[in-house]
């Protein structure tokens, strides 16, 4: 892993894909072992939860889950706006099903908590929370994910579907901001 720069900022390694395949690896047998009998509905926040939520929901391998898609923009450059705004919304009924949200970040906990909460307002039996990174020291609302790769500093970070822009989705491995 080398140093990579988007939009003039210059990234330097932060977690490796071998690392990042291991904790998806964890977060998806925890998972197997609290759902497989329930028949889990898998809600993959887009556009940056879509490697890690392929991945988990491969690896979990819960032959009755199912995996729905909803999309929100809450970022601009490298900060959060703090508004959520929903870009493309639910097609499937929670009502009375057990929902598992895979998120690629929560930081500030805006987006997660208000999730969580439409979720419970359309009848969702319960909903729980998995996340590839958490930055406990960022999160204003809300609670913590229940499942978690990794914690970490509240730095910028990129790669493994987190972007700049919409950048740098593609890179197999994360990388900070440097200074």
């Amino acid at each position: 892993m080398s140093e990579v720069t988007y939009n003039g900022l210059t990234f330097e390694p932060f977690i490796s894909r071998e690392e990042i395949a291991e904790q998806v690896q964890r977060v998806a047998a925890e998972l197997k072992r609290d759902y497989d009998d329930k028949k889990p509905l898998f809600i993959c926040v887009l556009n940056g939860a879509f490697i890690f939520a392929a991945d988990v929901f491969r690896a979990c391998d819960i032959h009755d889950a199912e995996i729905e898609f909803i999309r929100f923009k809450s970022y601009e450059g490298t900060s959060s706006t703090g508004n959520m705004k929903q870009i493309m919304g639910l097609n499937t009924d929670v009502a009375g099903r057990h929902v598992v949200i895979l998120e690629d970040i929560v930081d500030t906990g805006f987006t997660a908590d208000q999730l969580r909460n439409l979720l419970i307002e359309k009848g969702a039996a319960d909903v729980k929370m998995a996340s590839l990174l958490f930055k406990p020291d960022s999160l204003k609302a809300g609670v913590a994910p229940e499942y978690i790769g990794f914690t970490i500093p509240p730095k910028f970070i990129l790669g493994y579907g987190l972007d700049l822009d919409e950048l740098a989705r593609n890179l197999p491995d994360i990388y900070v901001l440097k200074k």
